[in-house]
Formats: structure tokens, sequence, C-alpha cells
């Protein structure tokens, strides 16, 4: 028997029997909507719900093209001066100073405090937190090349801004991030993706509450099982200057200074405020198949403004000052996305919300799976009327 949802602003023909029994998620009632349109249209009017609940048992498998290359590429024939916008962004180094030598101060002031002192952990949660994400998204802005003309000027740098997080990364994460915008949502090969034993293991609130708790450890860890790199001379420079860098601490100040730096890392990735970007840029809400989201308020002040997501992914060149601009430049693109109004809620609403979890992530098959036999097996019904796979596969 076919079921159809009563509740408000959302559809009231929806055949369930398409989504798995998906019904189930509802009760006759969906949660409020987590996401809001600047600019509403006739197919979202910013309140309700554009689509019913995705399939928990699955991940949403989409044919289409990833969005972005053909969004750019609109926008550069509607805006032509958006060009002028991309470019190195000289400040970014100073910052990146400032920060480093506020987190080694802080970390050498605490050399006598205990590690658990109320103190010790406020300062590593509240400020250390704060300024170690701040480091994590500058070396995502370096990673662009956006801080210096020469690449390796670039790969210093962000080797200098991974010195108060503790543990060798910058470089390992270049190659995945550049994948991860070459490639988005192509599993096996995007490692920003939740793997199908993610699926199995956090599909429900303890799962969830573990996940965005030691979302760090998932986001550092996850890589080197999906996708192995082949270590460069930069692996080895980064891991030689981080060994130098915690071993010159720990000798000279002891063990605190270096825990310090460490519990700020572990703060920055888990249930911090800022770390509500993780989780709000690629997941799926409100029965939508966009898998970019976008987040305008002032936490982008701390964070690099990555929180102009969708802004980013369609033009990586364009640095992070300048992509409040981009979508100014372009609001009849930007302002009829959904976007999410709150990082901090964006970690509650994934916890709390039944509709949202671990397979709510967009993926593709890879382009040289592109055209295989099997290939409807994997996609949700439904994903099946607008294909845009492009038949040869080109991306920037």
């Amino acid at each position: 028997m076919v079921q159809k949802s009563s509740c408000k602003g959302s559809r009231s023909d929806i055949d369930f029997s398409y989504f798995g029994g998906a019904e189930s998620l509802t009760e006759g009632k969906r949660a409020p909507r987590r996401t809001a349109v600047v600019l509403t249209s006739e197919q979202d009017d910013g309140k309700s719900y554009p689509g019913p609940p995705q399939n928990p048992s699955d991940f949403l498998w989409l044919m289409t093209e990833e969005p972005h290359r053909s969004r750019r590429m609109a926008i550069i024939k509607a805006h032509p001066e958006v060009t002028k916008l991309m470019g190195r962004e000289p400040l970014t180094k100073y910052v990146v100073l400032a920060v480093v030598l506020l987190q080694i101060s802080i970390a050498i002031y605490l050399r006598h405090s205990h590690p658990l002192s109320a103190w010790f952990l406020f300062l590593a949660y509240a400020v250390g937190g704060t300024a170690n994400h701040n480091l994590f998204l500058a070396i995502h802005e370096i990673t662009h090349n956006l801080a210096f003309k020469g690449v390796n000027a670039n790969k210093a740098l962000a080797v200098f801004a991974n010195l108060p997080i503790g543990i060798p990364y910058s470089a390992a994460f270049k190659k995945y991030h550049i994948e991860h915008h070459k490639h988005l949502g192509e599993d096996g090969i995007d490692t920003d993706l939740p793997t199908n034993l993610e699926l199995l293991c956090l599909n429900n609130v303890l799962g969830k509450t573990f996940f965005a708790t030691f979302q760090i450890f998932f986001y550092a860890l996850r890589p080197g099982f999906v996708r192995t790199q082949t270590p460069t001379k930069w692996h080895l420079i980064n891991l030689v200057a981080q060994v130098i860098f915690d071993a010159f601490l720990v000798q000279i100040f002891g063990i605190r200074p270096l825990l310090y730096l460490l519990f700020s890392s572990f703060f920055a990735g888990s249930l911090h405020p800022c770390a509500g970007h993780f989780i709000a840029e690629h997941y799926v809400w409100d029965g939508l198949n966009q898998e970019t989201y976008s987040y305008y308020g002032p936490l982008n002040i701390l964070a690099y403004n990555v929180g102009y997501h969708n802004e980013h992914h369609d033009f990586p060149s364009i640095p992070w000052t300048r992509l409040p601009a981009l979508r100014s430049m372009a609001p009849e693109f930007y302002d009829t996305l959904p976007s999410h109004p709150s990082w901090p809620m964006v970690i509650v609403n994934f916890i709390r919300d039944k509709e949202v979890g671990m397979f709510a992530r967009a993926k593709r098959l890879p382009k040289a799976f592109a055209t295989g036999v099997g290939r409807s097996s994997h996609l949700q019904t439904g994903d099946l009327t607008d294909s845009g796979v492009s038949s040869s596969g080109e991306r920037d």
C-alpha cells in the first residue's frame, strides 16, 4: 500500500515505496527545516522539504556530474570580471605566523599546569581548539597555493603552520584534498566520504555522537585505509620538521606544552563550534540532492571563510578574503542555494535528526566505471532522471 506524507510543507503525493520504507523515519512528522535559502524559488521556498527522506541503509548514489564545474563556467560567462578575484592573498602568511606564535606561547605558559586541570583544559578547548582549527584551515588555504607565488614556498608555509598541531599531516593533506576537488563524491577516490564500515557501525545516535566527538581521527586515519599515497620529499620534510619541533619542545619545557598542542588538535576536530563545518560542507540535508553547503555566519572570521564552501569549490583559486566578494558578485547563483545558519547546530542536528547520518553523503562511481554495466544497481530510485555524467569525464 502506498503511504502518503501529510506533514506541513512537504509533498502530499510521495510514493514512499520507492524509498525502502523510509516513511518510518517520519511517523507523520518531520523535523524543522535545517537549511534555508536567501532567495526563495518555485522549487524551494526555504521552509518546506523539497524531497522525501533518504533511505538510511545506503548513500545517495548519483549519476550527475559534480555541480561545481558547470556552475563555475556559468558564473564566468555571466560575470567575466570574477577572474579578477583569483590570485594570492599576502595576509595569509601573517595570520599563520601570529597563530603559530600564539599557540607556542600558551603551550610554554602551561608548562607548570596539570594537563587535567580546569585551566589547562579550558585553554586547550576555547583558545587552542579554535587556534588549531584555524591552522587546519590555513593549511587548506595554502594547499591551493594561495599564500605565495611558488609551490615550494606554499608547501614550506604549510609545514610551518603544521607545527602547533603536533602531528605531521600537511603534505599528505595536499594530495588528498586536491583529489577531493577533482573527484568530488567519487567512491574510493574522495577520502572525505564515509566508508561502508562507518555506515554500518555509526548509523545511530550513539554512533553519530562518537563520530562527531572523534572526527579528527576519522579524517586523519580514513585516507590511509581508502587510498594510500606514495611518500614524497615533502612528506619527509613535514615529518622531520614536526619531530624536531616536538622533541625540542619536550626537551626544553617538558611534556605538558606538547600535550596542550595535542589536546588543542583533538578539540579542534571534536565537539567544537568550528568543527561543525566538517559535517556542514558535504552532508545531504532536507531531502535535497545538493552535496555542498555554505555557511555565512560569524565563525567564518576564525576559519578562513571556509563556510563559503560552494564558492570555494566553484573557484578554488579565489583566496579566503575574496570569497564574500564572489558571493556578492553572483547572488543569483549563490543566494538560491540552501545554506546552514549555524555550525554548532549542525553538530546537534546531525546527532539527533534521524534524517541525516553517515548515509547522508552523495556518492558517484569513479569516472572509469561511469559507463559500467552494473552501475544501476548502485543507484537509488529517483536518481536516474537527470544523467549529467560527461562521457569524457572532463574536470578541472
